[in-house]
């Protein structure tokens, strides 16, 4: 793979991961302000919906995926997520207990850190 189409699938990446921080953000916010639930499970729930709305745009639009093998494919992008997910609240454990950073600022970092190990992952693994 050449250096442009590269480049531009990393953009579409970032395009669709920009829509999925909507998502990410307003179940995160949705579970922990308004539900009044733990911090770290309204981060992992709004994590899991932006996956999931996440996978169907980049199998549509970036990757270009046609195989017939949706459920393997849904399946290998989770389990990229979910390494991301793990590595998410690890990166706000840290930046909001530890240094005490504020939690949202903390999740922003994180989101930064994860994007890129989601597109590799995916890049490699999900969707070669």
């Amino acid at each position: 793979m050449n250096w442009e189409v590269l480049f531009w699938k990393f953009l579409k990446f970032g395009v669709v991961g920009f829509s999925g921080l909507f998502v990410d953000f307003g179940v995160t916010y949705l579970v922990k302000e308004i539900m009044k639930g733990h911090k770290y499970l309204a981060n992992s729930l709004g994590f899991i919906c932006a996956a999931t709305s996440n996978y169907i745009l980049n199998r549509i639009w970036t990757f270009e995926s046609h195989t017939d093998q949706i459920g393997v494919e849904y399946l290998k992008f989770f389990g990229v997520s979910v390494v991301g997910l793990l590595f998410s609240n690890a990166i706000i454990w840290v930046l909001h207990e530890k240094v005490k950073m504020n939690f949202y600022v903390a999740k922003v970092i994180s989101i930064g850190v994860v994007v890129v190990w989601n597109f590799f992952a995916n890049l490699i693994f999900t969707f070669n």
